[in-house]
């Protein structure tokens, strides 16, 4: 009987938590919203499964060994972790106040501290979970977002904004929503409404860019704390472009603005290709060097894609490589959805000035058009403006569909790509200027 009741104790369903229980069903919505309404499901469906693996009770998939150890271990461990992080536990506080106390030390403990409290753990049979072990090698040494970026640039054709060089400033206004929701993140934490640092205002503002892989890398370098989140706020609202956008562009366009029919794009040669991506880093990095990683990247996969003569390297970019380290990072965001970190105010805070970035971010790529159109002989239609927004090619197709509501015959795909591609390279230089200033 003993047996059996030991085995019940150390069971899931003996140890599950409400708030694991929230969590597991906030990654069965993700997984729902990717299989069945096809919202990002590359990367929802490894992401909703990751939070599932999370959240089990015992299981211990997303934490260290030494995490798993302050959680489990028994009150004699636990005083040989707390000699190692320096810390007293007084033996009048009670098991659990002796977890918590560990738990807070060893986050902030210095690295020989914190190796040494490691070491004792590990010596005791105790290792890192696999999900945490994913988010070590892909998001904690931001390889992950640079070689999906990688993958990214080689399925990305500069073509149209070469063609119409004009719609680099379409995807730089897009970018605005970055900075606007960095400033009102701010100002909600100086009137008491939030509790966010300076650092963590910049990550979540990158969701304004509408970029994924950008929004990971910055979170993961100026607030790990909140990847989750600005994780999952990123991806879902790049799946809900088509319910997002669409709104703010009819509210901030007429019937005859939405019926401006662009010319034909000019035919961009081999040559071209081949060179811009080489000058466009060059320049960058030269003026921002903090922009480098991601940029180079990008313009690295693009390189082996147009210069025709590393077509397998260009293929393993786009196609195998991108595919694998996608369920990989998918996996660790997941990692990051446990309830103690997930379920707080902050995570509202961080959805609801996301979805703003994102609006801001397409009310000026549509403004921005509209500015042009004063100055410009050759009209642009303000649509495309929305596709600044980095979702490729997701917001160049709605800002197409759009356009044909109003004209059946106006097909505004490839001028839309133009502000999209820009809006790609706008995001990465928002992150660098994040990165330099803050990092």
């Amino acid at each position: 009987m003993d047996k059996l009741i030991t085995l019940w104790e150390g069971s899931g369903l003996y140890n599950l938590q409400l708030g694991q229980a929230v969590m597991m069903v906030v990654a069965l919505v993700l997984l729902y919203l990717a299989i069945y309404k096809k919202f990002e499901p590359l990367l929802l469906v490894p992401i909703g499964f990751g939070g599932i693996l999370a959240n089990i009770p015992e299981a211990g998939l997303a934490i260290s060994a030494l995490d798993q150890a302050i959680d489990v271990a028994r009150p004699a461990l636990l005083e040989q972790i707390g000699d190692a992080l320096g810390v007293a536990l007084d033996p009048a506080a009670g098991l659990e106040a002796w977890r918590e106390a560990l738990k807070v030390v060893a986050h902030d403990a210095a690295p020989e501290a914190a190796r040494a409290a490691r070491d004792i753990a590990v010596a005791a049979g105790y290792s890192n979970g696999v999900l945490y072990n994913f988010y070590s090698v892909a998001i904690g040494s931001g390889i992950a977002p640079l070689v999906i970026f990688m993958g990214v640039g080689a399925m990305t054709d500069f073509g149209p904004l070469l063609a119409n060089p004009r719609t680099l400033f379409l995807g730089a206004a897009a970018q605005f929503g970055i900075f606007a929701t960095l400033f009102g993140a701010v100002l909600l934490t100086s009137m008491g409404v939030m509790d966010f640092s300076l650092n963590q205002a910049a990550a979540i503002g990158i969701i304004g860019g509408a970029d994924g892989p950008t929004s990971i890398y910055v979170s993961s370098v100026l607030a790990p704390e909140l990847l989750g989140a600005i994780a999952v706020a990123a991806y879902a609202y790049m799946a809900l472009v088509p319910l997002i956008q669409p709104p703010i562009m009819r509210l901030l366009t007429t019937d005859k603005e939405r019926k401006i029919a662009m010319t034909q794009l000019r035919p961009v040669s081999k040559l071209e290709k081949i060179v811009f991506p080489i000058i466009l880093l060059l320049l960058v990095a030269m003026f921002l060097p903090d922009a480098a990683p991601l940029l180079g990247m990008f313009c690295f996969g693009n390189l082996m894609r147009e210069c025709g003569v590393v077509e397998r390297l260009a293929d393993t970019a786009q196609n195998a490589l991108i595919n694998i380290v996608t369920i990989v990072l998918g996996l660790s965001v997941g990692s990051k959805l446990m309830a103690e970190s997930f379920l707080a105010f902050e995570t509202l805070g961080i959805l609801g000035l996301g979805i703003v970035a994102f609006g801001i971010g397409t009310a000026a790529g549509v403004l921005m058009a509209k500015l042009m159109n004063l100055v410009s002989k050759m009209p642009i239609n303000p649509l495309i403006g929305a596709a600044g927004v980095s979702a490729v090619p997701m917001a160049a197709r709605v800002a197409n569909k759009v356009g044909l509501e109003s004209n059946p015959h106006n097909f505004l795909l490839m001028h839309a790509m133009g502000p999209n591609v820009a809006g790609v390279i706008g995001s990465a230089v928002a992150a660098g200027v994040m990165i330099k200033y803050l990092g």
